[in-house]
């Protein structure tokens, strides 16, 4: 859009296209996106003027109405894309019909058509599903210093819990010289960090054989030889099973690579574990920890954890609470135990109550809020690096940034000095958020 001339509206009431990105993981997450194109249905009306739409005293929309009094009936194109897009390309348009354009996972390619019958005032077009992945040439936002590098996509796993490998279909390695290419690309804009991107990360394979590992390695090469301005390298989404030595030596022997890691645990119990068709067992996952600080003791755990799944006993719940205690995550994503419709799990026999579920995550936040400051205040007085990053919102005269480990540190400091690493020491501990000095 940007080469093409188009500029990121005030807002979205007065916006000619608005595109809602939909995510499948949790139910909740669907049902916020169909609030959402409730609202956009009164916005349209009220933007073409009709007779019947009311706008009250919502200021946005509002908003809406006055563009309209200004402009005259502008059409605002709505587009739905994204994992939910994909599970309902065929009915999310007739159920919906304030939606434009349905997009899914597989059709980000064709949007140069969809702004090409904007631009010409044509009727929306139908995007028929498709069965190969795209990779765009690049996902570089003009101005950052801090991007994502896609290298994979998909995933082969049927965990019996997720939606995933339904609506983002199996596993495809973009190819080695490609995403070369693209990290020449973002050293020409001067980007100092990338994180390499997939749903299943560390399961790449590209098309010569190369494994995850030799292509860190190979991206960790190519850096040093190019004299490039990235010099940090982050991954994620990370599986366990796919954690190996090999990746691990890597990781030891290379600077560029942050010593932070999410990593999904996901529970505490092998039985559990088992039925959700994870293929490590909580063994193994405390010996992967243990691996990883033994040969780097900078090293972050970040991990996802669910409570509640189908047939989860009390004691099989509380082995998630003994494994956090274990590892001592430095933060985790939480949650309880979502059925999505089409996956295995959601036609289990035992599903756990909704109260209990909440009880038993509310236990679980309470222990990991305790872990972080645990784990963060063990850092107070380091000196390190970090990667200024924004400035503060509640003091201009503060910058934000963030630690190797992808922490947060707030600290005095220039606005000059955003996208440029500082040495920064850090002094104490506020929530979540480290504060520093500039050393």
């Amino acid at each position: 859009m940007i080469s093409r001339g188009w500029e990121k509206a005030v807002c979205a009431e007065e916006a000619h296209l608005v595109i809602i990105n939909t995510c499948s993981v949790r139910g909740t997450a669907e049902q916020r996106i169909l609030g959402r194109l409730g609202y956009f249905s009164g916005v349209k009306k009220v933007r073409m003027m009709d007779k019947d739409a009311k706008f009250g005293r919502i200021e946005s929309m509002r908003r809406a109405k006055e563009f309209a009094d200004q402009n005259g009936a502008v059409p605002l194109t709505l587009v739905v894309m994204g994992c939910m897009a994909q599970r309902l390309l065929d009915t999310l348009k007739d159920e919906n019909p304030v939606v434009d354009y349905v997009v899914g996972t597989f059709g980000k390619h064709r949007f140069g058509e969809i702004i090409e019958a904007i631009e010409e005032n044509r009727k929306p077009f139908k995007i028929e599903d498709e069965k190969s992945y795209v990779f765009a040439e690049n996902s570089y936002e003009q101005g950052a210093f801090s991007t994502f590098v896609p290298i994979m996509h998909g995933c082969n796993n049927f965990c019996t819990y997720c939606i995933v490998p339904y609506v983002r279909g199996r596993e495809e390695s973009r190819e080695v010289n490609k995403i070369l290419q693209e990290i020449d690309y973002l050293s020409r804009q001067n980007v100092k960090e990338i994180t390499l991107l997939g749903q299943n990360v560390n399961a790449y394979r590209g098309e010569d054989g190369t494994t995850f590992p030799g292509l860190l390695q190979k991206i960790c090469d190519h850096i040093d030889e190019t004299k490039s301005s990235i010099r940090w390298i982050r991954f994620e989404s990370s599986n366990p099973n796919d954690f190996s030595d090999e990746l691990i030596d890597v990781i030891k022997k290379n600077k560029h690579i942050c010593k932070g890691f999410h990593i999904a645990a996901q529970h505490g119990s092998n039985e559990v574990l088992r039925r959700m068709n994870r293929k490590n067992t909580r063994e193994q996952f405390v010996e992967l920890a243990k691996k990883l600080r033994e040969a780097c003791p900078e090293t972050q755990l970040v991990t996802d954890l669910m409570v509640g799944f189908p047939g989860e006993t009390e004691s099989q719940f509380e082995e998630i609470l003994t494994l956090m205690e274990e590892v001592k995550f430095e933060s985790a994503f939480m949650y309880y135990y979502n059925p999505r419709e089409g996956t295995p799990a959601a036609s289990f026999d035992n599903q756990i109550d909704i109260n209990v579920k909440k009880a038993r995550l509310q236990k679980v936040i309470d222990l990991q809020l305790a872990h972080t400051t645990l784990v963060m205040s063990k850092r107070i007085g380091e000196t390190i690096d970090v990667l200024a990053d924004i400035v503060s919102r509640d003091d201009e005269t503060e910058l934000l940034g963030k630690t190797e480990q992808n922490e947060r540190v707030a600290f005095k400091g220039e606005a000059k000095m955003i996208g440029s690493f500082v040495r920064v020491r850090l002094d104490s501990l506020s929530g979540n958020t480290f504060r520093g000095t500039i050393v």
